[in-house]
Formats: C-alpha cells, structure tokens, sequence
C-alpha cells in the first residue's frame, strides 16, 4: 500500500477491530426494538462466584433504555452497590479510541499506513528493541500481523508490580526476550506490545501525550466527560467506582484499585463509563470519526484470519442472539475488570457492561457469563 494511494484516499483510516459493517443509529421508530430487564440480567451475572459486581446499560436509537447494578463495590458484599454511572477500567476498548487518533493522523498527511517502525521510532532499532522493525509497518501493528512479541504473557504478568510505574519503553523491552513466532505481516498474533509502539509514534507525530489526543480528538467531541486516560501512576479509578481483584501467583485475592495502569497506556489504559462507551461507539458507526471510505479502505488491509472481534483466544466472532452476525462486540479487559460493548450491525441497539471480578480477566469462563447476560437484555424470550 503506498503513500499516494493513502493520501489520495485522504488517508485512510482504521476501523474499530468490531464495528467495520455497522450502519449508524436511525430516529426511532414505530418498529423499536424491545429489549430485556437489565437489572435481572445484572442479578443473575453477579450470583457467580467470579464476579464481585456487575453495572450495564441498554441503549435504543442513542437513547438510555434500561440500566442496572447488581454485586457490591468491594469483595464479600462490603462497600454497598456500585452506582449504575460509576466509572470502570476498559482494558483494550482503548485500542479503538488508539487506532481513530492514528487515522486522523493520516488524514492529516502527518502519518502513512505503509510508514516503517524503524523510521518512526529510530530509537527502537537503536536500542535493539524491536527485531526486524525495518521491515514492520503501522498497518502491521494496528492489525497484529506484525509478529512482535506480545510483553503481556501469563508468565510476566505474574511478575508485575502493580503499584509501580514502568515506562512504554521499559515494557516494550520485556517482549524482546519472548521468541517471535511469524514473519512480519504473515499472520495475526495479538500482541499490546504493538500498541505501546503506537502510542509512542502518536506523542512523536504531535507533541502530545496519548491521554492529550484522546481527550482533543474523542473525549471532548462526543462529550465523553467521564472519560480519561491515566497519566499518574499507581492511582485509583477518579469518582464512584467498584473495585476488582486478582489473584496472586498463591491464589489469594489483590484488591487492584490503586493499579500501576502505566502497563495499560495506548492498548488498553481508557477508564470510562458506560455511558461514555455506548456514545463512542454509536459515533463510530455512524461514522462521525472517521468517515465510511476511511473504515472500507482499511478493511482491505485486515487478514482474514483475524479473529472479529477478539482477544487472542477467541476464534471469531461470538453467536449473539443465536446468530453470527447480528451484534458486534468490542471487549477489553485489565486486572479486576471485564468490560464488553455490544451493537447490532444497524447500529440501532447497544448494550455495555462493565464486571468487576474476583479471578483472572483471563479466565475463559468469563465471556460465556457476559454474552448470557448480553443475550438477556439484547434478544429477550429467546
């Protein structure tokens, strides 16, 4: 893919990894659709034992339809319920927020999608941290295929301090001792070491922190007023708030509120809300962040084995409502929280939900708790 064709698409943009075939919200209708009971959905979620407590809303044509908390703000029912509004850790919802900022990037001509790492970031090459990022570019890296090593590996994660800081660049160092597994752009492997080299190469192109672009190009637009990418670290969650927990290496519970989230940044660092998320991805759709030639032009550019939408041990896309097709979902994950953001593919219905937990946000049994309740609220009766 070359420069000219880019600029001559006035730069082609990035689509969220789950929303490239969604239509924008229509006015309601007389034909609304008819969703569930939110807060019984919630109730039923929350009687796990993997999970401390459980907020969501349900939204039709951009209007609240339903909302609901069930679970406690602290482990073993402590601390009273947690405010249907409050805020909550996004995990890697924060690299769609990532890849609009970089789209916009090249809609300005500052940035090509066929751009090498080495000539954007020079100091990778320079301090040996990235193998073969001569021949890696931002397309690579914004859809996994650039076969760099994944920092975030059971293995060190478990030896993470999560009260201290650690720069992007300390981070990236770590995913120099995993092996690589692929030529770059052979196929996807996910990788947030990707997006960590992302977030640097958006400071370097604008002079401005990460948290600065999502707050100017995002936030601020669609009056995402809840909604901050942290930039002091350890640090809780800013206002109303549950807390999540992981376990250590032993099996007991951490409570992770005042979380060393520096090791979030570009992939996966957002805190938000409900709200905030539901109005994100409505203007995704609706293509008031980038526009539909930008998202159609990158979907060439996505390998087919990529998983719609996923976090690497997915396999594709996950049957809502008993079909394929019929939601777009937008996951993400950080240590205590499980936050998932569904849509219907016409962009009319959505549903966000946020789960503070008491296990691993790895742990597979997690998403077919969530999609039960997804599918409680969003395809009700069925």
């Amino acid at each position: 893919m070359t420069r000219t064709r880019l600029l001559a698409l006035t730069g082609l943009a990035c689509a969220a990894l789950t929303l490239q075939s969604i239509a924008p919200a229509t006015a309601a209708t007389a034909d609304r659709p008819t969703t569930g009971n939110v807060q019984k959905a919630l109730a039923e979620l929350a009687k796990s034992a993997k999970v401390v407590g459980a907020i969501g809303a349900v939204y039709v044509d951009g209007r609240k339809a339903g909302e609901g908390s069930a679970g406690s703000r602290l482990l073993g029912g402590k601390g009273g319920g947690i405010p249907a509004g409050a805020r909550f850790r996004a995990g890697s919802q924060t690299k769609s927020m990532t890849q609009v900022v970089l789209m916009q990037l090249v809609r300005e001509h500052r940035l090509a999608l066929d751009d090498r790492l080495s000539d954007l970031l020079p100091e990778v090459v320079d301090e040996d941290l990235v193998e073969r990022a001569d021949e890696i570019t931002v397309e690579q890296m914004i859809h996994h295929t650039s076969g760099i090593p994944n920092w975030y590996t059971p293995e060190l994660v478990d030896l993470l301090d999560f009260t201290t800081y650690l720069s992007p660049m300390e981070l990236i160092e770590r995913s120099r001792t995993v092996p690589r597994s692929q030529e770059p752009g052979e196929k996807f492997s996910y990788s947030n070491t990707n997006y960590f080299l992302l977030g640097l190469i958006i400071e370097k192109l604008t002079g401005h922190s990460v948290a600065t672009e999502f707050e100017r190009r995002v936030f601020d637009p669609l009056h995402m007023d809840d909604s901050y990418l942290p930039v002091r670290f350890p640090g809780g969650i800013r206002g109303r708030h549950a807390h999540g927990y992981f376990p250590d290496e032993n099996g007991r519970l951490r409570d992770v509120d005042r979380l060393n989230m520096s090791y979030g940044y570009a992939a996966g660092g957002v805190i938000s809300t409900t709200h905030d998320l539901a109005a994100f991805h409505r203007a995704y759709a609706g293509d008031k962040l980038l526009t539909k030639e930008e998202k159609k032009a990158l979907e060439a550019g996505r390998p087919a084995q990529e998983p719609r939408p996923g976090r690497p041990e997915d396999p594709g896309d996950r049957r809502v409502c008993g079909q394929e097709s019929a939601y777009a979902v937008n996951k993400g994950s950080s240590s205590g929280f499980n936050a998932v953001s569904y849509i219907s593919r016409d962009g009319r219905v959505q549903f966000v939900i946020s789960a503070t937990l008491s296990t691993r946000n790895t742990d597979p049994a997690l998403d077919p708790l969530l999609n039960k309740a997804a599918e409680a609220v969003l395809c009700p009766g069925e």
